[in-house]
């Protein structure tokens, strides 16, 4: 593989904003801030956080991150030009956009003279300057401005030398990132190539040999051509690519950055991320599709559960003589795992995978590894993933290892839940041994699931008043078999929080309130055995 010349490539992640458009899905500020702290770790660049002029959720977004802050990634916030007939420095949205508090920021422009004339009522003169003006005053406000030109390919095909001045108004008006925009996905990657040729011949500046501004691309999937339009016009000279992870977006979605970055990385020799960040590829998108409640691709490729699994026949058996025979990278560079569905070493391989991710160390003729085997298939098979629910799981491998402490019974539980005055009111009961001794409590919630954590905590809290300090910080249910109507299997993933440090864990049962109380019960277990910890990592500081 020769390496290319200028081989650095910026990742741009817009999973925050694009991706939050796609229909079904929603995003809480909670959602937003775990994601960005997850591509972070990744290794992404930059990662767009939304729109603070448009958005409440999005200044929130911004605000907390200034108490959370990311470790390497330039977090982006992102905007319109000024409107038409508006003084840069007077327009609200370009206000709330500086308020934001990012170094770097985005804003979009019109590229297309269709939407100038009939979409801002305006003249094609005056959105040139709408763009300059805009990026101009960003500037002398500090601000380091990435520039969109949006519908950039249809406005080429349409009038290549107006689009053409859009990008000479946002390149001396002082932009660092020219990124042309697919906007519709009706392109395919032969017409990229052209055009991002045309573009980089029209301002040789923009060459990624060069130290002025540079290109990026950003593609949709209307034509499901997403991932290889992106790869085309880096190949082209674009230096900058903006995805989603899974490829989530609006209408068909935006380039799958689960799919670029490897196909750039590992097949063409450009530099994403750092090699150790790239085998966390399939985590993240795992872990990013349960805080959005979607079910994972299963057949997606580098990232997907079947992407390298082998069923039997020629291909077993060639594949454990030699996995280049049907395997096109080895799957732990992208933080995969080899399957040979009907082999119970790859079984076995997988379950020391799971346990080495979560820093146990398991050993492949430990009698453990052989239960926790067999237990994590048969719940497997009864619906749970473990992929966001990393408490749950440390739970099983320490019952698995007989480490798992026993700090209360859950005897049994009611609830009941009333209407009254328009509001639904919850009332939960429980009975749970402690030491030895029975206790039951009740307690009121403003949900079924609500009542019964508020009752489990006030009937152990005497014996852990850390429980106290514990609370939900999300919850969400996926219905697993869809098709079998009302006695479908319900998949419920809690979050829970001690103000500090936050764990998830997971339940599943044809009854949602089981499949609840299951997951709110590890909550409070794992929460307890964090507890529990605490004291012992203070003592072992020097």
């Amino acid at each position: 593989m020769t390496r290319p010349a200028s081989a650095a490539i910026a990742v741009y992640d817009t999973t925050l904003r694009d991706g939050a458009q796609r229909e079904g899905l929603s995003l809480s500020l909670e959602d937003k801030l775990r994601i960005a702290h997850c591509l972070d770790r990744l290794g992404v660049k930059f990662i767009e956080g939304g729109w603070p002029g448009a958005n409440p959720k999005d200044v929130q977004f911004f605000w907390e991150l200034q108490q959370r802050p990311l470790q390497q990634a330039e977090v982006v916030a992102f905007c319109s030009t000024r409107r038409p007939g508006q003084i840069a420095g007077e327009d609200e949205l370009l206000k709330a956009l500086l308020a934001a508090g990012t170094t770097w920021v985005t804003i979009f422009g019109k590229s297309w003279d269709l939407h100038v004339v009939e979409g801002l009522k305006t003249s094609l003169d005056e959105n040139l300057v709408m763009i300059s003006d805009s990026i101009a005053y960003l500037r002398t406000c500090d601000r380091r401005v990435i520039y969109d030109a949006e519908h950039w390919f249809d406005g080429y095909l349409a009038n290549p030398d107006y689009a053409l001045q859009t990008l000479a108004a946002a390149i001396e008006a002082g932009a660092e990132w020219i990124v042309l925009c697919d906007t519709n996905g009706g392109c395919l990657p032969h017409q990229i190539s052209e055009i991002v040729a045309a573009v980089l011949d029209r301002f040789p500046s923009l060459a990624p040999d060069q130290t002025g501004p540079q290109l990026g691309i950003h593609t949709h999937n209307d034509s499901e051509t997403a991932v290889a339009n992106a790869i085309a016009a880096v190949q082209a000279g674009a230096r900058m690519v903006h995805g989603t992870i899974n490829g989530y977006g609006e209408r068909c979605g935006n380039a799958n950055l689960c799919s670029v970055i490897p196909n750039l990385q590992l097949k063409l020799g450009y530099d994403c991320v750092e090699t150790e960040q790239l085998m966390q590829l399939t985590a993240t998108s795992r872990l990013v599709s349960e805080i959005v409640n979607l079910a994972p691709d299963d057949h997606a490729a580098y990232v997907g559960q079947s992407a390298f699994a082998h069923k039997g026949g020629i291909h077993v058996s060639a594949v454990e003589r030699n996995p280049l025979t049907y395997e096109h990278i080895r799957p732990e560079q992208v933080g995969n795992l080899r399957r040979i569905v009907i082999s119970e070493q790859s079984g076995l391989s997988n379950v020391l995978a799971k346990a080495r991710s979560f820093g146990l160390d398991l050993q492949r003729n430990d009698p453990a590894c052989r239960d926790l085997l067999a237990r994590l298939k048969e719940l497997e098979s009864q619906g749970y993933q473990f992929e966001a629910a990393e408490a749950s799981f440390d739970l099983l491998m320490r019952e698995a290892t007989g480490d798992r402490p026993h700090f209360f019974d859950l005897k049994d539980f009611h609830v009941h839940c009333s209407k009254q005055r328009q509001e639904l009111n919850a009332l939960a009961t429980v009975k749970v041994a402690v030491t030895g001794r029975d206790i039951l409590e009740s307690a009121e919630g403003n949900g079924p699931v609500s009542a019964l954590d508020a009752a489990l905590r006030k009937a152990i809290g005497s014996f852990y008043p850390a429980v106290m300090q514990f609370h939900l910080s999300d919850y969400k249910v996926r219905i697993l078999d869809g098709a079998a109507g009302t006695s479908a299997k319900t998949r419920v993933l809690v979050e829970s929080s001690n103000g500090s440090q936050r764990w998830s864990t997971v339940g599943v049962s044809g009854n949602i309130i089981e499949a609840s109380y299951q997951a709110v019960v590890e909550g409070i277990e794992y929460g307890l055995l964090l507890q529990q910890q605490a004291p012992l990592q203070a003592a072992e500081k020097p």
